[in-house]
């Protein structure tokens, strides 16, 4: 009967290790999915990261996180190792079960248009832009000319005689009230004004 005791309770050992061992395996993995509130000391903002509705959330400057702060990367905040993994940034700490991720700025931006790409595009822009003033309405190359014939002679303007295009200018003829005849003006299509004159007999002005 004692030999039968201490069998059972050689086999019982065993299994009370391996009862264990699990439930410390399934306790660790647990740990590791919980998600944690993210404090307000870490100075959270945002609607999620990198999309809204994401769990983790991007941090601004606190006691908490002035460690951290890096110029060129973006630190977030990540309620659960699962998700600070997927952002591909680098884990720099944790506080308070909020795991800290260091992400970037490159990374940060993909796909999102970075300031290179941005610079370049609003440089390629701007001659369109310039390129693209009306001849005629609002701020036009008529409204400008008309403007420096009046500032040029003194005198009322009264209306456009005619406009004659062509590649290098842009020429509008405008009547001023007393002349005996128009004023020309050269317009260019960036919508600079270059010379105005009078087409008439000077002598007559």
């Amino acid at each position: 009967m004692r030999v039968f005791l201490i069998l059972g309770a050689s086999l019982a050992l065993p299994l009370t290790a391996c009862s264990e061992a699990a439930d410390g395996t399934d306790e660790a993995t647990a740990t590791d999915q919980v998600a944690v509130t993210i404090p307000e000391s870490l100075a959270p903002f945002g609607d999620g990261y990198p999309a809204s509705g994401d769990p983790c959330l991007r941090l601004g400057e606190s006691a908490a996180t002035s460690n951290y702060l890096d110029d060129s990367a973006v630190l977030v905040g990540c309620p659960t190792e699962a998700d600070a993994e997927a952002l591909g940034g680098t884990v720099v700490g944790n506080v308070d079960g909020v795991r800290l991720v260091s992400v970037a700025m490159g990374d940060a931006n993909a796909g999102m248009g970075e300031n290179g790409p941005a610079v370049a595009e609003t440089a390629a822009a701007a001659p369109a832009a310039a390129a693209s003033v009306p001849i005629r309405g609002a701020n036009s190359l008529e409204t400008r000319c008309a403007n420096r014939v009046a500032d040029t002679t003194g005198a009322r303007v009264i209306g456009t005689n005619r406009i004659e295009e062509s590649e290098a200018a842009i020429a509008i003829y405008i009547n001023v009230d007393g002349a005996t005849a128009p004023w020309r003006c050269l317009a260019y299509r960036d919508g600079s004004i270059g010379e105005v004159m009078f087409t008439g007999d000077e002598g007559a002005l």
